[in-house]
C-alpha cells in the first residue's frame, strides 16, 4: 500500500535531489508548489505559508525530511516537524547530500534537524530514525532509498504510535 507523505526540504538547495526521490514511485506525496505558486504564497506572509502547509499535510500519514547540507534550523522545516509530531504523523529523515543535482554535484551532509526538538527530556533525534545511505555514488544512494523507503515509512508510523 502506497502511503501519502509530506516532504520537508530546503527548496533552494535541494529541489533537484528531492525531485529524484519524489519520482521514485514508492509513495504518494504532496503536490509540490511551483516557483510561481511558492512566490505567491510567500508574498502573502507567514499566515498564508502556515495555511498552505496545513492543507498539504492534511491526510498525510508521514513527514519525510529530506536532509541536505542546509536543511536543519530552517524556520518552515522546524514548523513542519513540530506540526507533524503534534498531529501524530510518523516522522523520518533521509540524507540526500550524496544524490547529485542538476550540475552533477553533491553537497555536505548537514546536521540532523530533529536534534532541535525534545519530547519530554528525550531528544527527538533519539526517537525519530534518520537514514544515511551507505554509499557515495549517486545511483547507489538513489537505489538504496528506493529499495528501503517503504519499510522506513512503516517503521516511522509504528514508532510514532508508541508515543501516543
Amino acid at each position: 500500500m502506497a502511503r501519502q507523505a509530506f516532504f520537508s526540504f530546503h527548496y533552494q538547495h535541494d529541489s533537484w535531489r528531492v525531485s529524484k526521490v519524489r519520482n521514485m514511485g514508492v509513495i504518494e506525496g504532496n503536490r509540490p508548489a511551483t516557483d510561481n505558486d511558492w512566490e505567491a504564497i510567500v508574498s502573502n506572509g507567514d499566515n498564508e505559508i502556515e495555511k498552505w502547509i496545513d492543507r498539504q499535510m492534511s491526510g498525510k500519514s508521514v513527514l519525510i525530511v529530506l536532509k541536505g547540507e542546509n536543511t536543519a534550523g530552517r524556520k518552515w522545516i522546524k514548523h513542519e516537524i513540530k506540526k507533524a509530531w503534534n498531529d501524530g504523523k510518523g516522522l523520518l529523515g533521509v540524507y540526500i547530500h550524496n544524490i547529485t543535482d542538476a550540475n552533477n554535484e553533491k553537497t555536505g551532509k548537514g546536521r540532523n534537524p530533529f536534534s532541535d526538538f525534545k519530547i519530554g527530556k528525550q531528544k527527538l533525534s533519539d526517537i525519530v530514525k534518520t537514514y544515511d545511505p551507505p554509499y557515495n555514488t549517486s545511483a547507489y544512494v538513489y537505489n538504496h532509498i528506493k529499495e528501503n523507503l517503504d519499510d522506513w515509512i512503516e517503521n516511522a508510523i509504528q514508532i510514532r504510535k508508541n508515543y501516543g
